[in-house]
């Protein structure tokens, strides 16, 4: 492969039109440079220079790699110059992806702040669903991913990657106004083994929460209606279908749905984290890191 400097050498003879001058440029003595340019004579096996005592000039293989030098040693320039934007946040790209209840509550604020500083580099979100985000992340397709993990599941492949945990979001459970008992603020959840249930729509995976704590407690539960938002889990919780478990974030008030905290099964939470390439320095990466994790420690998601 060509030295870059030598190119360079034999570019700037070209544009001042001797060894000395070339050197000059170069913060070299003219010998160091008359030695680079034999060395890139005899890697290309071909004279680039005519020598004379009084002058030097360019063979006609010297004056073609001359052209292609112009262009490459440009496009070198232009790349030291588009990783120096990259490191001081003045370009390069942030990819990033999340799950819908954290979305609106934590990501897109934050991504916000971070276009309005760092506004040259180019930003794209995903809604992705754990066990889709996080291959995601590993196989290098997305930078950070917002990803949930339920303590009674299995915890997934992490192997290159690295997670910082954001916030614990205990799991609640929806009921309707005949099934809630004036004064009621728990529930276990085997007191509710002959009701039906509303859930999402895998049954398995990171999704597989409601089937998960009712067989912990001893049942299976009939699963009648099902849908991937919860806010028409809770339409139909309202709407008197039957119960569901919902996670904190998604609980929003409304009528004719209470939310009662999970008794049995304990530990009935979710824990939520940033899930990045355990090798992966980008500054912008971190910045976006760091407005994330404000945002969650001044408590303004939950």
């Amino acid at each position: 492969m060509l030295d870059p400097r030598r190119l360079s050498l034999l570019r700037d003879i070209a544009r001042t039109g001797s060894i000395a001058g070339a050197a000059e440029r170069a913060g070299c003595t003219a010998s160091a440079a008359s030695q680079q340019l034999s060395t890139l004579e005899q890697d290309l096996g071909i004279a680039l220079l005519e020598r004379s005592a009084r002058s030097v000039r360019l063979t006609e293989a010297g004056r073609v790699l001359v052209e292609h030098a112009h262009r490459v040693l440009a496009e070198l320039d232009a790349a030291e110059e588009a990783v120096h934007a990259v490191s001081g946040l003045r370009g390069g790209r942030m990819r990033v992806a999340a799950f819908a209840t954290a979305a609106t509550p934590l990501v897109v604020p934050a991504l916000m702040a971070f276009r309005q500083r760092h506004a040259d580099v180019s930003l794209f979100f995903t809604e992705a669903e754990p066990e889709v985000a996080i291959p995601a992340v590993a196989a290098g397709e997305i930078d950070l991913a917002v990803t949930h993990q339920y303590e009674h599941l299995s915890p997934p492949d992490l192997r290159g990657l690295r997670q910082l945990q954001l916030h614990c979001d205990r799991i609640l459970l929806a009921v309707p106004p005949h099934l809630h008992r004036a004064g009621q603020t728990t529930a276990r959840l085997r007191d509710y083994a002959e009701a039906t249930w509303l859930s999402t729509v895998p049954s398995e995976g990171f999704q597989a929460v409601t089937e998960l704590l009712c067989r912990s407690e001893g049942f299976e539960p009939e699963i009648a209606f099902r849908s991937d938002h919860y806010e028409m889990l809770l339409d139909m919780v309202a709407a008197d279908f039957g119960v569901a478990l919902v996670p904190g974030l998604a609980a929003a008030p409304r009528p004719s749905v209470t939310y009662l905290e999970i008794s049995e099964p304990r530990g009935a939470a979710r824990n939520i984290h940033l899930t990045t390439r355990a090798a992966d320095s980008s500054p912008a990466t971190r910045a976006l890191t760091q407005l994330l994790v404000r945002r969650r420690a001044a408590g303004r998601w939950a």
